[in-house]
């Protein structure tokens, strides 16, 4: 079912089968399970394990990043910069991002699920809300949302998806008011959104920096540089934090055995994932899927 029959913006498009997708893993546990919509507050986000926010990662899922209170710094395709209160921050599915969380952070996350029909941008987009009309409406919006995925009343579900399509309407409309910050496109910030990429896609093969540069062209110093100066990371840090989000996402998420994931992720052996494993996180991957 679509929410809109007029016609979208060219941005709001109908996403298009995508040639870079992360092409499948072998193995089943490389994969997210499809999710349903659903709404996180940010606290309980970061009760459930501050790695869920802060470790760099890409979803399977477009989700809206909805922040009431505090500020932090937040990361998006490579590229670090600062938000506060009533910042809506809009994430298309793919794109690696991480932001920062601490006690006075506040607010909601929107997952859209997989293959969600609600017509969505298809870029990132920060946006700095700060007419209070809008704050209103949003949070209004997010409520209504809420409410009726909790309801057991008739037509709750359908209800849930036309709120969830005044959201898009609202974001559309925030967009042609307030127009996405610069974040000066020039050529270092291109090559780290490209790395951004070509990690997501292939952070699972078990290559280095080294591999990753040559594909792009460029020196490991140089892309170790570009990185830094982009995001506050190296190279080798982000592709680390990448891998060591998802080791923990399925030691918490799937009760597969240590062994593949290791093997999923391109360790050439347990012990070698272990190892690396406990130097990050000073747990190795048993203890840390105990909650020790």
């Amino acid at each position: 079912m679509r929410l809109f029959t007029a016609p979208p913006l060219s941005q709001f498009a109908k996403p298009q089968a995508r040639t870079d997708a992360p092409p499948k893993a072998a193995e089943d546990i490389s994969l997210e399970t499809p999710r349903a919509v659903r709404i996180v507050q940010l606290q309980r986000l970061a009760q459930n394990g501050r790695w869920r926010a802060e470790a760099m990662r890409a979803l399977t899922e477009s989700c809206l990043i909805w922040f009431t209170r505090g500020q932090g710094r937040i990361t998006l395709n490579g590229v670090t910069r600062g938000y506060g209160a009533h910042n809506a921050v809009f994430i298309p599915a793919g794109v690696m991002h991480g932001f920062e969380m601490s006690q006075q952070t506040n607010g909601f996350i929107i997952y859209f699920g997989n293959g969600s029909d609600v017509t969505l941008p298809q870029s990132v987009q920060h946006l700095r809300i700060r007419e209070a009309g809008a704050q209103s409406e949003l949070s209004a919006i997010i409520d209504a949302v809420q409410r009726e995925m909790a309801s057991d009343r008739p037509g709750a579900d359908r209800a849930a998806r036309h709120h969830l399509g005044l959201l898009g309407v609202w974001l559309e409309r925030q967009i042609e008011l307030n127009p996405p910050e610069s974040t000066g496109h020039n050529a270092a910030k291109r090559l780290v959104a490209r790395y951004t990429l070509l990690l997501e896609r292939e952070f699972r093969s078990g290559h280095g920096v080294g591999d990753f540069a040559a594909e792009l062209g460029v020196t490991p110093t140089h892309l170790t540089r570009v990185c830094r100066q982009s995001c506050g990371r190296g190279a080798s840090e982000m592709l680390q934090e990448r891998r060591l989000y998802e080791a923990r996402r399925l030691l918490s998420d799937t009760k597969a055995p240590v062994k593949d994931i290791a093997h999923s992720l391109g360790f050439t052996t347990a012990a070698y994932f272990t190892r690396a494993f406990h130097a990050k996180t000073g747990r190795t991957p048993s203890e840390f899927r105990r909650g020790k």
